[in-house]
């Protein structure tokens, strides 16, 4: 993106030549612009090239610290801060190691368009190409992983970068931007510039996203929808990105059509589980009817989903009978994975009012006949009930570890996070959404590691919220430190491990794929979770009795610090449903008693 020359502000009319305002250090006008920007937490770790800007947050109070113990930690907790608030969540991180740190949390952002604005330090501009101490291309290295960055080495420019790093992380399809700022700049005077006026709405020289789709393009998939037989809503990500009028739209043309309706993984909390329009997620561990609704549908609404290979499964196999409608705010987006019959670009938000104002407008009503056909369909797919398990005997089902945390967590005002594994897809399963911006995992990217300081960046922004990371006790370890922070913060996170001593999904994958050859996937020297609670200064709660996880998960709620809960669970239970690698969504396993106990014969998926 080019740089922009700023015009000076025109003196005022009354007082002649006005006084130039009092030049700023670079470090002073980087607090300044978070502050006009309403930035309220900064996620961060220290080094030599930000020392001038941490010098600059001791001297002020509104913007409030919060010291990980890991860059990738500092980037999953503002992912867990924005993902829960709709706010663009904001990293300081120093040159060098610090940045590449922050590599992993950026690369999940873009991959979930997640908005944030991350700050690295670097070396002196005099230095850059010398292989200085802490140097690293940081814009190089950034740049497939984030939606844009910069390398200021104006400080006059700073201000101007500042404001439009923050534009372009919440506008559009969201995503990460990263600041460079050498550390000269920081030390050097300049002139603040005050963020435009409306800075959320107003249109960028170069980057304009399309809010409003074309009327035509409304128009012909509303009428789409209103000839249809067999309709599906599929709702990703998007719609909650979208904020909470897409949120209403979504829920009021759904009840209004009588459509069904399924969402992917990041969808989650879109429209209500309970609901019983709700047929459960989509995808390789989706639920039955929601995977037989998507390969047998003949209209298919997808709003803010982006046709991901975990959804799809096989493209020659991929609801090989319907006509598709692709909603979505990236133009990018539409024909990529799947060519669509209507392409909508648009804000959810603008285009879901759009089809329900044309849809009330026009009077349609959907083939009422056909309708309930399709609805009696569906029920016969819910009868098999996909998510059944046995908990009989000593040994806790995963399963039934986190439905009790569901039933015993669902009136209160609960955030999830996850790490990545098979305890992601059983808590997508298990636990009920009914609200959005409750439900933080890592999708596109499965980054191991993301659930505890995601948990501690949603912990942050509801302080009275109950926030439990569903982990795994492979995946808890990625980021264990960060429980060091949740204790110096009085955040009262709960970790509630589902542990197995296995990389669990990878394990099932070697049985099923691999002829039970379990290659470094048996973890044979985990630590104690209750006593490295206690080292952190956390509380460690263990249960291992199916009969005493009622009273686990209630001592956990009850206590006011940090709590780790080590959930020993069946070594040997398997994730279902499942579609098998390159079958369609109507070829699913549904458990040992359907053969999902048996190899699979035939090419493998990679895991991640």
């Amino acid at each position: 993106m080019a740089a922009e020359a700023i015009v000076p502000r025109p003196p005022a009319a009354d007082s002649g030549e006005s006084a130039a305002p009092e030049p700023m250090l670079g470090a002073q006008i980087v607090l300044k612009a978070l502050e006009e920007q309403g930035v309220e937490v900064l996620f961060g770790y220290p080094g030599g090239a930000v020392l001038p800007i941490y010098d600059e947050l001791f001297k002020q109070n509104s913007i409030r610290h919060i010291l990980v113990r890991h860059e990738q930690g500092a980037v999953h907790a503002a992912e867990g801060y924005a993902r829960s608030t709709g706010k663009v969540g904001c990293v300081l991180v120093t040159s060098g190691p610090g940045a590449t740190n922050a590599v992993t949390g950026l690369t999940d952002a873009l991959m979930d368009s997640i908005p944030i604005v991350c700050l690295t330090g670097q070396v002196p501009t005099h230095l850059i190409g010398n292989d200085a101490f802490q140097e690293a291309d940081t814009v190089g290295i950034t740049r497939p992983c984030t939606k844009h960055n910069y390398l200021v080495r104006d400080v006059d420019q700073l201000a101007r970068v500042m404001h439009e790093a923050f534009y372009i992380a919440r506008s559009g399809r969201p995503g990460p931007v990263v600041v460079d700022l050498p550390k000269d700049v920081a030390m050097a005077l300049g002139q603040y510039v005050t963020a435009p006026r409306g800075i959320q709405r107003q249109q960028h020289k170069t980057y304009r996203p399309q809010l409003k789709p074309q009327p035509s393009a409304v128009e012909a998939a509303v009428t789409l929808m209103a000839n249809a037989k067999r309709p599906l809503f599929y709702t990703g990500g998007g719609v909650i990105n979208a904020g909470p009028r897409a949120v209403a739209a979504l829920r009021e043309l759904v009840r209004l059509t009588g459509f069904p309706i399924t969402s992917t993984l990041m969808g989650l909390g879109s429209y209500p589980a309970e609901d019983s329009q709700w047929l459960g997620m989509v995808g390789m561990h989706g639920l039955y009817e929601a995977n037989l609704a998507m390969h047998d549908c003949d209209v298919m609404i997808n709003i803010g989903a982006r046709f991901d290979d975990r959804v799809t499964g096989n493209l020659n196999y991929f609801s090989p009978g319907s006509k598709k409608i692709h909603v979505d705010i990236d133009a990018s987006s539409l024909n990529k994975n799947v060519i669509v019959d209507v392409g909508v670009i648009g804000d959810a938000g603008i285009v879901l009012e759009e089809m329900l104002a044309l849809w009330k407008a026009r009077g349609y009503r959907a083939d009422q006949q056909a309708l309930k056909g399709w609805w009696r369909n569906i029920a016969q797919w819910r009868a098999r009930d996909c998510l059944r398990y046995d908990q009989r005997g000593k040994i806790i089902k995963p399963q039934y570890a986190i439905q009790r945390l569901y039933e015993l967590t669902k009136h209160r005002e609960t955030y999830i996070t996850t790490e990545v594994g098979q305890h992601q897809m059983w808590a997508a399963q298990f636990y009920r959404f009914e609200e959005p911006n409750r439900w933080m995992t890592s999708g596109g990217l499965g980054t191991m590691g993301y659930g505890l300081p995601a948990a501690i960046g949603a912990q942050i922004a509801h302080p009275d919220g109950l926030v439990v990371d569903i982990a795994g006790e492979a995946s808890i370890l990625m980021n264990i430190q960060e429980l060091s922070t949740a204790v110096q913060h009085r955040l009262p996170v709960k970790v509630f491990i589902i542990n197995n001593q296995y990389m669990g999904m990878v394990r099932q994958w070697q049985e099923l794929l691999h002829g039970g050859r379990y290659s470094e996937s048996y973890t044979d020297a985990l630590p104690d979770f209750v006593k490295l609670a206690e080292a952190f200064g956390c509380v460690g709660l263990r249960v291992s009795d199916p009969a005493k996880v009622d009273e686990t998960i209630e001592e956990m709620i009850a206590v006011k610090r940090p709590v780790v809960v080590d959930v020993v669970v069946d070594q040997k239970e398997n994730c279902y449903p499942m579609i098998p690698s390159g079958k369609a969504h109507n070829e699913m396993l549904l458990g040992p008693d359907d053969g999902g106990d048996k190899p699979i014969e035939g090419e493998g998926l990679a895991l991640v």
